[in-house]
Protein backbone atom coordinates (compact mmCIF):
# COMPACT_ATOMS: atom_id res chain seq x y z
CA UNK A 1 0.00 0.00 0.00
CA UNK A 2 0.98 3.48 -0.76
CA UNK A 3 2.07 5.36 1.98
CA UNK A 4 0.43 8.58 2.80
CA UNK A 5 2.34 11.29 4.72
CA UNK A 6 -0.12 14.21 5.99
CA UNK A 7 3.17 15.45 7.99
CA UNK A 8 6.73 16.39 6.46
CA UNK A 9 8.67 17.52 9.27
CA UNK A 10 11.44 15.72 9.32
CA UNK A 11 10.72 13.52 5.85
CA UNK A 12 11.07 15.86 2.99
CA UNK A 13 15.22 15.26 2.50
CA UNK A 14 13.80 11.18 2.89
CA UNK A 15 10.87 11.03 0.08
CA UNK A 16 13.41 9.39 -2.38
CA UNK A 17 15.89 7.84 -0.21
CA UNK A 18 15.26 4.50 -0.35
CA UNK A 19 15.61 4.66 -4.06
CA UNK A 20 18.99 5.94 -3.91
CA UNK A 21 20.64 3.37 -1.83
CA UNK A 22 22.74 1.43 -3.64
CA UNK A 23 24.86 -1.96 -3.58
CA UNK A 24 27.80 -1.97 -3.44
CA UNK A 25 29.74 -3.63 -6.71
CA UNK A 26 32.05 -1.12 -7.15
CA UNK A 27 35.61 -4.14 -6.56
CA UNK A 28 33.28 -6.82 -8.85
CA UNK A 29 33.53 -3.89 -11.85
CA UNK A 30 36.80 -2.83 -11.33
CA UNK A 31 37.66 -5.98 -11.28
CA UNK A 32 36.09 -6.67 -15.18
CA UNK A 33 37.12 -3.27 -16.45
CA UNK A 34 40.86 -4.22 -15.84
CA UNK A 35 40.44 -7.66 -17.10
CA UNK A 36 38.57 -6.21 -20.48
CA UNK A 37 41.40 -3.10 -20.58
CA UNK A 38 44.00 -6.37 -20.65
CA UNK A 39 42.25 -9.04 -22.84
CA UNK A 40 40.01 -7.04 -25.07
CA UNK A 41 37.47 -9.34 -27.20
CA UNK A 42 38.76 -12.46 -25.10
CA UNK A 43 37.42 -11.30 -22.07
CA UNK A 44 34.13 -9.81 -23.87
CA UNK A 45 33.35 -13.40 -25.28
CA UNK A 46 34.13 -15.36 -21.77
CA UNK A 47 31.83 -12.76 -19.76
CA UNK A 48 29.27 -12.59 -22.40
CA UNK A 49 29.17 -16.31 -21.84
CA UNK A 50 28.92 -16.08 -18.27
CA UNK A 51 26.59 -13.52 -17.46
CA UNK A 52 24.74 -13.48 -20.83
CA UNK A 53 24.66 -17.64 -21.16
CA UNK A 54 25.42 -17.17 -24.61
CA UNK A 55 28.35 -18.14 -26.70
CA UNK A 56 28.97 -15.73 -29.65
CA UNK A 57 31.08 -15.67 -32.76
CA UNK A 58 30.77 -12.62 -33.27
CA UNK A 59 30.81 -9.51 -31.56
CA UNK A 60 29.77 -7.04 -34.35
CA UNK A 61 25.86 -7.17 -35.34
CA UNK A 62 25.68 -7.91 -39.15
CA UNK A 63 23.98 -5.58 -41.85
CA UNK A 64 21.90 -8.82 -42.71
CA UNK A 65 20.99 -8.93 -38.95
CA UNK A 66 19.72 -5.37 -39.17
CA UNK A 67 17.94 -5.54 -42.17
CA UNK A 68 16.05 -9.08 -40.70
CA UNK A 69 15.15 -7.12 -37.88
CA UNK A 70 13.89 -4.29 -39.71
CA UNK A 71 11.53 -6.95 -41.51
CA UNK A 72 10.39 -8.98 -38.63
CA UNK A 73 9.35 -5.81 -37.00
CA UNK A 74 5.97 -5.00 -37.79
CA UNK A 75 5.22 -2.19 -40.17
CA UNK A 76 2.72 -0.21 -38.11
CA UNK A 77 5.19 0.04 -35.30
CA UNK A 78 7.85 1.25 -37.31
CA UNK A 79 5.57 4.01 -38.47
CA UNK A 80 5.06 4.99 -35.19
CA UNK A 81 8.85 4.65 -34.72
CA UNK A 82 9.69 7.08 -37.73
CA UNK A 83 6.86 9.77 -35.72
CA UNK A 84 8.76 9.54 -32.40
CA UNK A 85 12.22 10.13 -34.12
CA UNK A 86 10.86 13.31 -36.57
CA UNK A 87 10.01 14.76 -33.00
CA UNK A 88 13.22 14.22 -31.00
CA UNK A 89 14.62 15.36 -34.29
CA UNK A 90 12.46 18.59 -34.43
CA UNK A 91 13.15 19.46 -30.75
CA UNK A 92 16.83 18.32 -30.38
CA UNK A 93 17.83 20.51 -34.28
CA UNK A 94 16.28 23.69 -31.66
CA UNK A 95 19.51 23.05 -29.26
CA UNK A 96 22.55 23.00 -31.83
CA UNK A 97 24.71 25.81 -31.10
CA UNK A 98 27.00 27.98 -33.16
CA UNK A 99 30.58 29.49 -32.58
CA UNK A 100 31.18 32.91 -32.69
CA UNK A 101 34.42 34.93 -33.42
CA UNK A 102 34.47 38.67 -32.10
CA UNK A 103 37.49 40.84 -33.92
CA UNK A 104 37.76 44.66 -33.33
CA UNK A 105 39.81 47.38 -35.25
CA UNK A 106 42.68 47.23 -32.38
CA UNK A 107 44.53 43.75 -33.73
CA UNK A 108 42.37 41.62 -31.22
CA UNK A 109 40.26 38.25 -32.28
CA UNK A 110 38.58 36.17 -29.89
CA UNK A 111 36.50 33.28 -30.50
CA UNK A 112 34.47 30.40 -30.08
CA UNK A 113 34.88 26.82 -32.27
CA UNK A 114 31.73 24.58 -31.59
CA UNK A 115 33.16 20.91 -32.70
CA UNK A 116 31.00 17.69 -31.82
CA UNK A 117 33.09 14.50 -30.18
CA UNK A 118 34.22 11.69 -32.75
CA UNK A 119 33.27 9.09 -31.30
CA UNK A 120 30.22 8.40 -29.25
CA UNK A 121 28.84 5.09 -27.39
CA UNK A 122 25.38 4.16 -26.49
CA UNK A 123 24.12 1.56 -23.72
CA UNK A 124 21.13 0.15 -24.29
CA UNK A 125 20.06 -1.82 -21.14
CA UNK A 126 18.55 -5.08 -21.65
CA UNK A 127 17.30 -7.19 -18.98
CA UNK A 128 13.41 -6.85 -18.03
CA UNK A 129 12.59 -4.99 -20.77
CA UNK A 130 13.39 -4.17 -24.17
CA UNK A 131 13.64 0.14 -24.92
CA UNK A 132 13.68 1.59 -28.25
CA UNK A 133 12.70 4.78 -27.03
CA UNK A 134 16.13 4.97 -25.19
CA UNK A 135 17.99 4.26 -28.80
CA UNK A 136 16.37 6.70 -30.67
CA UNK A 137 17.04 9.74 -27.46
CA UNK A 138 20.64 9.15 -27.27
CA UNK A 139 21.40 8.60 -31.08
CA UNK A 140 19.72 11.15 -32.20
CA UNK A 141 20.91 14.50 -30.30
CA UNK A 142 24.63 12.71 -31.07
CA UNK A 143 23.68 13.00 -34.82
CA UNK A 144 22.32 16.18 -35.00
CA UNK A 145 25.37 17.48 -33.05
CA UNK A 146 27.47 15.85 -35.83
CA UNK A 147 29.06 12.98 -34.56
CA UNK A 148 30.29 10.87 -36.94
CA UNK A 149 30.52 7.67 -35.38
CA UNK A 150 27.87 6.25 -33.47
CA UNK A 151 28.63 3.40 -31.64
CA UNK A 152 25.88 1.16 -29.67
CA UNK A 153 26.07 -2.22 -27.56
CA UNK A 154 23.75 -4.22 -26.21
CA UNK A 155 23.29 -7.19 -24.36
CA UNK A 156 22.07 -10.50 -26.52
CA UNK A 157 19.46 -12.86 -25.72
CA UNK A 158 20.01 -16.94 -25.14
CA UNK A 159 20.38 -17.42 -28.50
CA UNK A 160 22.96 -14.49 -29.99
CA UNK A 161 20.35 -12.22 -31.12
CA UNK A 162 19.26 -8.43 -30.31
CA UNK A 163 16.01 -7.80 -29.85
CA UNK A 164 14.52 -6.74 -33.12
CA UNK A 165 12.82 -3.91 -32.14
CA UNK A 166 16.43 -2.86 -30.26
CA UNK A 167 17.81 -2.90 -33.94
CA UNK A 168 15.11 -1.61 -36.03
CA UNK A 169 15.50 1.68 -33.84
CA UNK A 170 18.72 2.14 -34.29
CA UNK A 171 18.43 1.75 -37.93
CA UNK A 172 15.86 4.49 -37.80
CA UNK A 173 18.26 6.71 -35.36
CA UNK A 174 21.36 6.51 -37.64
CA UNK A 175 23.32 4.03 -35.42
CA UNK A 176 26.28 3.38 -37.76
CA UNK A 177 27.68 0.00 -35.39
CA UNK A 178 26.24 -2.11 -32.68
CA UNK A 179 28.35 -4.19 -30.59
CA UNK A 180 26.33 -7.39 -28.71
CA UNK A 181 27.70 -7.06 -25.14
CA UNK A 182 26.39 -5.42 -21.82
CA UNK A 183 27.14 -4.91 -18.49
CA UNK A 184 29.97 -3.03 -17.04
CA UNK A 185 32.47 -4.96 -19.80
CA UNK A 186 30.36 -3.15 -22.09
CA UNK A 187 31.31 -0.01 -20.86
CA UNK A 188 35.42 -1.14 -20.64
CA UNK A 189 35.26 -2.02 -24.22
CA UNK A 190 33.75 1.44 -25.31
CA UNK A 191 36.35 3.26 -22.95
CA UNK A 192 39.48 1.28 -23.63
CA UNK A 193 38.98 -0.53 -27.12
CA UNK A 194 39.50 -4.27 -27.36
CA UNK A 195 40.03 -5.59 -30.83
CA UNK A 196 36.62 -5.18 -32.24
CA UNK A 197 34.92 -2.32 -30.21
CA UNK A 198 36.46 1.24 -30.85
CA UNK A 199 37.72 3.48 -28.18
CA UNK A 200 34.91 5.89 -27.71
CA UNK A 201 35.11 9.51 -26.38
CA UNK A 202 31.55 9.68 -24.71
CA UNK A 203 29.89 7.13 -23.24
CA UNK A 204 25.35 8.20 -22.54
CA UNK A 205 23.11 5.73 -21.57
CA UNK A 206 21.22 4.11 -18.77
CA UNK A 207 22.04 0.81 -17.30
CA UNK A 208 21.80 -1.60 -14.00
CA UNK A 209 24.03 -1.00 -10.56
CA UNK A 210 26.67 -2.56 -12.91
CA UNK A 211 26.54 -0.24 -15.61
CA UNK A 212 26.46 2.62 -13.62
CA UNK A 213 29.21 1.79 -11.49
CA UNK A 214 31.31 1.07 -14.44
CA UNK A 215 30.21 4.77 -15.93
CA UNK A 216 31.73 6.10 -13.07
CA UNK A 217 35.14 3.92 -12.71
CA UNK A 218 36.20 5.25 -16.17
CA UNK A 219 35.04 9.04 -16.21
CA UNK A 220 38.06 10.49 -16.86
CA UNK A 221 39.12 7.92 -19.64
CA UNK A 222 36.36 8.82 -21.24
CA UNK A 223 33.26 11.42 -20.87
CA UNK A 224 30.16 10.24 -19.41
CA UNK A 225 26.49 11.63 -19.53
CA UNK A 226 25.17 11.09 -15.38
CA UNK A 227 25.01 8.37 -13.08
CA UNK A 228 21.72 7.74 -13.42
CA UNK A 229 19.46 6.14 -10.84
CA UNK A 230 16.10 3.91 -10.35
CA UNK A 231 13.17 6.00 -12.57
CA UNK A 232 11.39 8.85 -10.68
CA UNK A 233 8.01 10.39 -11.09
CA UNK A 234 6.68 13.09 -9.08
CA UNK A 235 3.26 14.36 -9.75
CA UNK A 236 1.70 17.63 -8.28
CA UNK A 237 -2.33 17.30 -8.86
CA UNK A 238 -5.55 18.83 -6.73
CA UNK A 239 -8.49 17.08 -6.00
CA UNK A 240 -10.17 18.13 -9.75
CA UNK A 241 -7.98 15.32 -11.47
CA UNK A 242 -9.73 11.84 -11.76
CA UNK A 243 -8.16 9.55 -9.17
CA UNK A 244 -7.40 6.93 -11.98
CA UNK A 245 -5.90 9.44 -14.15
CA UNK A 246 -2.88 9.83 -11.54
CA UNK A 247 -2.92 6.58 -10.08
CA UNK A 248 -1.71 5.41 -13.74
CA UNK A 249 0.40 8.29 -14.19
CA UNK A 250 2.14 6.82 -10.65
CA UNK A 251 2.23 3.15 -11.72
CA UNK A 252 4.23 4.21 -15.27
CA UNK A 253 7.25 4.83 -13.47
CA UNK A 254 6.65 1.77 -10.36
CA UNK A 255 6.89 -0.80 -13.33
CA UNK A 256 10.04 0.40 -14.90
CA UNK A 257 12.23 -1.42 -11.35
CA UNK A 258 11.36 -2.53 -8.04
CA UNK A 259 13.65 0.83 -7.04
CA UNK A 260 11.63 3.04 -8.90
CA UNK A 261 9.29 5.96 -7.02
CA UNK A 262 5.79 7.40 -7.52
CA UNK A 263 5.64 10.36 -5.34
CA UNK A 264 2.14 12.28 -5.54
CA UNK A 265 1.97 15.89 -3.76
CA UNK A 266 -1.59 17.30 -3.29
CA UNK A 267 -3.93 19.74 -1.20
CA UNK A 268 -6.66 17.31 -0.83
CA UNK A 269 -6.42 14.13 1.45
CA UNK A 270 -9.66 12.55 -0.03
CA UNK A 271 -8.01 12.92 -3.37
CA UNK A 272 -4.96 11.17 -1.72
CA UNK A 273 -6.97 8.68 -0.35
CA UNK A 274 -9.00 8.10 -3.47
CA UNK A 275 -5.58 7.42 -5.81
CA UNK A 276 -3.71 5.01 -3.21
CA UNK A 277 -7.42 2.91 -3.37
CA UNK A 278 -7.12 3.50 -7.50
CA UNK A 279 -3.52 2.34 -7.24
CA UNK A 280 -4.82 -0.91 -5.59
CA UNK A 281 -6.88 -1.38 -8.12
CA UNK A 282 -4.96 -1.16 -11.42
CA UNK A 283 -1.80 -2.77 -9.44
CA UNK A 284 -3.03 -6.22 -10.29
CA UNK A 285 -4.41 -5.44 -14.02
CA UNK A 286 -0.39 -4.70 -14.91
CA UNK A 287 2.07 -6.86 -16.35
CA UNK A 288 4.23 -5.97 -14.58
CA UNK A 289 2.46 -5.99 -11.13
CA UNK A 290 5.26 -7.97 -9.39
CA UNK A 291 7.79 -5.25 -9.92
CA UNK A 292 5.42 -2.20 -9.49
CA UNK A 293 3.62 -3.91 -6.33
CA UNK A 294 7.82 -3.99 -5.08
CA UNK A 295 7.87 -0.56 -6.20
CA UNK A 296 5.00 1.35 -4.78
CA UNK A 297 5.20 -0.45 -0.93
CA UNK A 298 8.68 -0.10 -0.88
CA UNK A 299 9.06 3.88 -2.45
CA UNK A 300 5.49 5.03 -3.37
CA UNK A 301 4.57 7.92 -1.23
CA UNK A 302 1.23 10.55 -1.64
CA UNK A 303 2.32 13.87 0.24
CA UNK A 304 -0.76 15.86 1.47
CA UNK A 305 0.35 19.68 1.84
CA UNK A 306 -1.80 22.81 3.41
CA UNK A 307 -1.91 24.11 -0.27
CA UNK A 308 -0.38 24.34 -3.93
CA UNK A 309 2.01 26.74 -3.19
CA UNK A 310 3.96 24.32 0.12
CA UNK A 311 3.10 21.76 -3.48
CA UNK A 312 5.91 23.22 -5.25
CA UNK A 313 8.11 23.87 -2.82
CA UNK A 314 8.40 20.35 -2.43
CA UNK A 315 8.92 19.68 -5.81
CA UNK A 316 12.11 21.93 -5.40
CA UNK A 317 13.10 20.39 -2.48
CA UNK A 318 12.80 17.05 -4.06
CA UNK A 319 13.92 17.65 -7.37
CA UNK A 320 12.36 14.29 -9.31
CA UNK A 321 13.66 13.46 -12.45
CA UNK A 322 9.84 13.29 -13.91
CA UNK A 323 7.53 16.27 -12.72
CA UNK A 324 3.84 16.32 -13.62
CA UNK A 325 2.03 19.49 -12.95
CA UNK A 326 -1.77 18.28 -13.18
CA UNK A 327 -3.29 22.01 -12.39
CA UNK A 328 -5.41 24.58 -14.32
CA UNK A 329 -3.26 27.13 -15.21
CA UNK A 330 0.42 25.06 -15.72
CA UNK A 331 2.25 27.24 -17.18
CA UNK A 332 1.87 30.10 -13.88
CA UNK A 333 3.27 26.93 -11.73
CA UNK A 334 6.53 26.11 -14.37
CA UNK A 335 7.89 29.41 -13.54
CA UNK A 336 7.91 28.44 -10.00
CA UNK A 337 9.74 25.30 -10.94
CA UNK A 338 13.59 25.20 -10.26
CA UNK A 339 14.50 22.03 -9.75
CA UNK A 340 13.29 19.19 -12.32
CA UNK A 341 14.53 16.57 -15.06
CA UNK A 342 11.16 17.26 -17.17
CA UNK A 343 7.98 19.00 -16.64
CA UNK A 344 5.11 17.69 -17.64
CA UNK A 345 2.42 20.40 -17.92
CA UNK A 346 -1.74 20.01 -17.17
CA UNK A 347 -4.10 17.03 -17.02
CA UNK A 348 -3.51 15.67 -20.18
CA UNK A 349 -0.07 15.36 -20.50
CA UNK A 350 1.01 12.11 -19.08
CA UNK A 351 4.86 11.11 -18.55
CA UNK A 352 4.90 9.28 -21.31
CA UNK A 353 4.56 11.08 -23.75
CA UNK A 354 8.25 12.30 -23.04
CA UNK A 355 9.77 8.36 -22.90
CA UNK A 356 8.26 8.41 -26.30
CA UNK A 357 6.61 10.69 -28.78
CA UNK A 358 6.69 14.45 -28.03
CA UNK A 359 10.70 15.04 -28.54
CA UNK A 360 12.05 15.76 -25.47
CA UNK A 361 14.93 13.82 -23.89
CA UNK A 362 13.99 11.17 -21.39
CA UNK A 363 17.40 10.17 -20.34
CA UNK A 364 17.17 12.68 -17.11
CA UNK A 365 18.74 13.07 -14.23
CA UNK A 366 17.76 11.25 -10.99
CA UNK A 367 18.28 11.06 -7.11
CA UNK A 368 17.96 15.00 -6.82
CA UNK A 369 20.53 16.11 -9.41
CA UNK A 370 18.38 17.88 -11.49
CA UNK A 371 19.63 20.76 -8.75
CA UNK A 372 22.94 20.77 -10.89
CA UNK A 373 22.48 18.78 -13.83
CA UNK A 374 20.18 18.18 -17.01
CA UNK A 375 18.61 16.16 -19.66
CA UNK A 376 20.38 14.46 -22.20
CA UNK A 377 21.13 16.94 -25.11
CA UNK A 378 22.55 17.85 -28.39
CA UNK A 379 25.49 19.93 -26.15
CA UNK A 380 26.21 16.59 -24.41
CA UNK A 381 27.90 15.45 -27.91
CA UNK A 382 29.97 18.57 -28.29
CA UNK A 383 32.95 20.59 -27.06
CA UNK A 384 33.86 23.88 -26.90
CA UNK A 385 36.92 25.24 -28.42
CA UNK A 386 38.10 29.09 -27.62
CA UNK A 387 40.61 30.79 -29.59
CA UNK A 388 42.24 34.57 -29.33
CA UNK A 389 44.55 36.34 -32.11
CA UNK A 390 46.11 40.11 -30.77
CA UNK A 391 48.72 41.60 -33.25
CA UNK A 392 51.73 43.25 -32.28
CA UNK A 393 50.28 46.79 -31.36
CA UNK A 394 47.67 44.85 -29.60
CA UNK A 395 49.89 43.11 -27.15
CA UNK A 396 51.84 46.27 -26.72
CA UNK A 397 48.66 47.74 -25.28
CA UNK A 398 48.26 45.30 -22.09
CA UNK A 399 51.70 43.83 -22.10
CA UNK A 400 52.18 45.66 -18.59
CA UNK A 401 49.08 44.39 -17.16
CA UNK A 402 50.06 40.91 -18.07
CA UNK A 403 53.25 40.92 -16.71
CA UNK A 404 51.91 42.74 -13.24
CA UNK A 405 49.68 40.37 -13.15
CA UNK A 406 51.98 37.54 -13.61
CA UNK A 407 54.20 38.53 -10.95
CA UNK A 408 51.21 39.00 -9.11
CA UNK A 409 50.89 35.34 -9.05
CA UNK A 410 54.36 34.63 -8.47
CA UNK A 411 54.72 33.55 -12.13
CA UNK A 412 58.01 35.32 -13.54
CA UNK A 413 57.91 32.93 -16.53
CA UNK A 414 54.29 34.34 -17.90
CA UNK A 415 55.54 37.42 -17.75
CA UNK A 416 58.76 36.81 -19.33
CA UNK A 417 56.61 35.15 -22.40
CA UNK A 418 54.99 38.81 -22.42
CA UNK A 419 57.48 40.97 -22.35
CA UNK A 420 60.51 39.16 -24.11
CA UNK A 421 58.76 40.33 -27.56
CA UNK A 422 59.70 43.81 -26.99
CA UNK A 423 62.88 43.93 -25.11
CA UNK A 424 64.99 43.94 -28.19
CA UNK A 425 63.25 47.24 -29.19
CA UNK A 426 63.60 49.25 -25.97
CA UNK A 427 67.52 48.18 -25.68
Amino acid sequence: MIKIIKDLSGERKEIFSAATEKADVSSIVSGILERVKKEGDTALFALTEQFDKVRLSSLKVSKSEIDEAVRAVESEFLEVLEKAAANIRFFHEKQKREGFEVRENNGVVVGQKIIPVERAGLYVPGGTAAYPSTVLMDAIPAKIAGVSRVVMVTPPDRQGKVNPVILAAAYIAGVDEIYKVGGAQAIAALAYGTQSVPKVDKIVGPGNAFVAEAKKQVFGEVSIDMIAGPSEIMVIADEKNRAKDIAADLLSQAEHDKMASAVLVTDSLAFAEAVAEEIEKQIPLLERAEIARVSIDTNGKIIVTDDLSEAVEVANAIAPEHLEICLDEPFQYLEKIKHAGSVFLGRYCPEALGDYFAGTNHTLPTSGTSRFSSPLSVDDFIKKTQYIYYDKNALARVCKDVEYFAKKEGLTAHAKSAVVRFEDENE
